[in-house]
């Protein structure tokens, strides 16, 4: 018997567009912070869309799948944000959420390094760091 895993499979293309995905991508374009379904899918009923809470799970999922958004937990919770399609790192406020996207050379150095010193290859890495932005600590 022949055992075919994931990689063996064909690649099944891109995906089919959407009208609903379309929404979903266009109204997390629209926002500046990381946002969690829940709100996005409210955001997007209060301007008229009637696509369905399920969808955007289902499509925010795809886009962060496809390097089209990116995600990370909060709070046992997902987030999502548009992102751009090149690698890169975030720096996140913890009390308003805004977000600023960096690209860090010596981020990318030491993960190679650390790697190759405990002998791994094709090292892949996901930096947020988190601390409050000037306005947020000025309105304290």
């Amino acid at each position: 018997m022949i055992h075919a895993d994931a990689t063996d499979a064909p690649d099944p293309g891109p995906r089919r567009t959407t009208k609903q995905r379309e929404a979903v991508r266009a109204a997390l374009a629209s926002s500046e912070e990381f946002v969690s379904a829940q709100a996005l899918h409210q955001s997007m009923r209060q301007a008229g869309s009637t696509v369905g809470l399920a969808t955007v799970y289902r499509a925010l999922a795809t886009l962060a799948e496809d390097g089209e958004a990116d995600a990370l937990q909060s709070g046992g919770e997902a987030l999502y944000r548009a992102c751009s399609p090149s690698h890169h790192h975030h720096l996140i406020c913890r009390r308003c959420g805004r977000t600023v996207e960096l690209e860090a050379a010596a981020v990318e150095r030491w993960a190679g390094q650390v790697a190759a010193a405990h002998g791994f290859v094709e090292p892949e890495h996901v930096v947020d760091i988190f601390g409050v932005c000037a306005s947020c600590a000025v309105a304290r």
